[in-house]
Formats: C-alpha cells, structure tokens, sequence
C-alpha cells in the first residue's frame, strides 16, 4: 500500500497542537490497519514559527505546503503574541497560505448531530436534522483589497480606507464550486450580497445568475441580501443547502451558522484552490475554533472539529469517501454513547479529556472496521 498523499500538519499556538495530536493518531490507524496510508510532515506556523523564527510563517514551510497535496492546520494566535506589529503577528502566517496557496473557496459545514441538539440555543425543532454549508470567497473582498490602509488629514483626525473589489473571474470560481457541491446534495444554492446598496454586490448577483443560466440550469438559485440571510439562519436555517458569498459577509454568517450547532469546537471546514490540469486542488483544512489560550496545555480541548477536518481532507482531497464516512461515524457513535469535552458537556454525559475522546474514537474505528 504505497502512499502519495502527502500532508504537511501545522499544528500551531495555543490547543492546536493538543487536538492534532489526536488526529494524527487516527491517520496512523488508517495506516496501520492498511485501509489508507499518509505521507505526514510536521512543521511550524503561527507564534511557534515567529518564536522560531521571527516570522509566523517561514519560507521553507511556505514551500512545503505548496508541494503538499493537502495542509491540515491546527490554530494560531495567544496573548504572547499580541503586542507584535500587525505583520509579524501570528494570524498572518494562515493568511499568507490562503493568499498563495490561491485557496479561494472556503467550505464551512453546519451540521447538527442529534446527540447534541440541546447544545444550541436555538429550539430543538429549528435545527433539529441541520445540514447546511457555506461557501465563501476566501481571497478577495474588502480584506485583501487596495487601497486600504489609515491616513492622517489636514486637520488631524484620521481616516480608514478598506476596498471591497471583486472581478468576474473571482466570482464565477467560487459559485462554480457552489453549484458543484449543490448537485451532490439537494440541488439549491442561495447567493448572497448587498445588492442595493453595493455596486459590487449587484456585480456579484449579476454574475451567478449568469452562470447558473449557462452552466447550471437544474440547480435552484435564490438571491439574498446578506442581513436577511442572518435573520434567517436563526429563524429558519433548514431552508439553506449551499449559501455563497462574499469575503466579508462569508467570515460574518459562518460564524453565526456555527453557532447553530451549539459549538465552534465541532466545526470543520475545508479551503480549496482551483484545479490544476490532473484535477488536483491545493487545499487547507482547519477546526473552525482558535487556539483557545486559556485551555491550552490542559487535555481540555475538543479534538472534534480538527478530526471532522481530517474527514473533509480524505473526501476532497483525496476521494476517499468510505474513509471520511468512516470517521464521520465515529464521531457520531462516540457523541451516541454520551461522551464529552468540556465545550459540549451535558447533564449525565460522560466527561472526558482531549487524549480520552482521542481514545474513544480510536476504538469506535476499530469497531467499525472490525
């Protein structure tokens, strides 16, 4: 069973390399039981890599995840670091993967297990069976556009420029990618923008209307304007199956869809480059949560999230839907059998540490294969 996957794990600050640690234990079973085999490299990003190196994202490492065939990532950022100047601090190491990796289209799930419905603070009944993702444009929009930056006028205040610009091109690669996870699920996709009261939003509605007219005629298309999507996701998210969007507006709803499930440590998600001429795609996966200072080197965190990205990477990356359905089905059986971090702790639930949810999930593979 030879391997030419090969996966460069930045574990990161804070939890991150706590919860990575689990999963790099589950991609050895893989390896062991000879179902799948990894070619894993470990390197540093973050606050790790400026202690190391003065820079949170070395070249070298820049290099490696370029020639990696899928990069799993943990978490960056802690107090430590927070007194550096913007462009040494931890955050833009995972920045300038996305920007160069060319990683556009950012997939966020939100799916609620039923073992965790009480989580939420929404009723039961409204995200009872939730399964919804959003797509966001990941490297353009008012965080990478120019100019930008903070002026000082004539009379001494100050002004602070940011630019939302997006061109065709951007466009149609993320709402085509929307389209083609639509037709493997329930066929819809909601755009959303801010169409009337933002040139580029009326660009955007313009331009995946068009492509869904030329390209994707049998998926639904809904056009939303981006605060009624956040009105909706609260009063009636099981009306969304793929929701596209905007940098900006993407960050904001992912994080309230997030919350719908109860918590950030169960969240996954997946940022995905344009395929190359083989069909291969670089990509990125990270939990959805951050590094979490206050637990960090406690065996407290949720290993959850990072093991549920390692579930995206083997069916994005690497095709292998069987396996992804596998850990998947692990995650539910060991939420099934009551077991818990702290973050999602529930009266008569069974406690445990990151390392014994690891274990936990470890075992239910093993039943699961067996």
């Amino acid at each position: 069973m030879s391997s030419n996957r090969k996966i460069l794990v930045l574990p990161g600050d804070g939890i991150g390399p706590e919860v990575m640690a689990e999963v790099v234990r589950v991609a050895e079973w893989f390896d062991k039981r000879r179902i799948a085999s990894f070619d894993m490299t470990e390197d540093l990003v973050g606050g790790a890599a400026y202690d190391a190196h003065g820079t949170p994202l070395h070249n070298d490492t820049m290099a490696r995840a370029l020639a990696a065939d899928a990069v799993l990532f943990g978490s960056v950022g802690g107090p430590k670091w927070e007194h550096l100047p913007f462009a040494l601090r931890p955050e833009r190491g995972l920045l300038r993967l996305r920007k160069e990796m060319d990683l556009f289209a950012n997939l966020r799930p939100a799916l609620v297990f039923d073992a965790l419905i009480g989580a939420s603070t929404l009723k039961p009944e409204v995200i009872q069976g939730l399964d919804l993702m959003i797509v966001r444009e990941l490297t353009g929009g008012v965080y990478f556009g120019e100019p930008r930056g903070v002026e000082l006028l004539a009379d001494g205040t100050r002004r602070g420029i940011n630019t939302q610009v997006y061109t065709t091109p951007e466009i149609i690669r993320v709402a085509r990618v929307a389209f083609e996870l639509a037709r493997k699920r329930r066929n819809r996709v909601c755009s959303v923008e801010k169409a009337n009261v933002m040139e580029s939003g009326e660009m955007w509605r313009e331009e995946v209307q068009k492509l869904r007219d030329s390209d994707y005629p049998d998926v639904e298309l809904q056009h939303m304007y981006a605060d009624n999507c956040a009105m909706q996701l609260v009063r009636n998210p099981k009306q969304f199956d793929v929701i596209v969007t905007d940098n900006l507006f993407g960050d904001i709803l992912s994080d309230c869809a997030a919350m719908l499930t109860g918590s950030l440590g169960m969240l996954p998600s997946a940022s995905l480059g344009a395929p190359d001429a083989s069909g291969r795609r670089k990509a990125l996966y990270e939990p959805v949560h951050g590094s979490a200072p206050d637990i960090a080197g406690k065996n407290m965190a949720n290993p959850l999230a990072c093991m549920l990205s390692f579930s995206m990477m083997l069916r994005y990356s690497f095709d292998l839907a069987e396996e992804a359905d596998l850990v998947d089905q692990a995650v539910k059986r060991v939420l099934d059998a009551g077991i818990r971090t702290g973050d999602i702790m529930q009266p008569g639930m069974k406690k445990v540490s990151t390392r014994e949810m690891g274990d936990a999930l470890v075992q239910e593979l093993e039943a699961l294969a067996a």
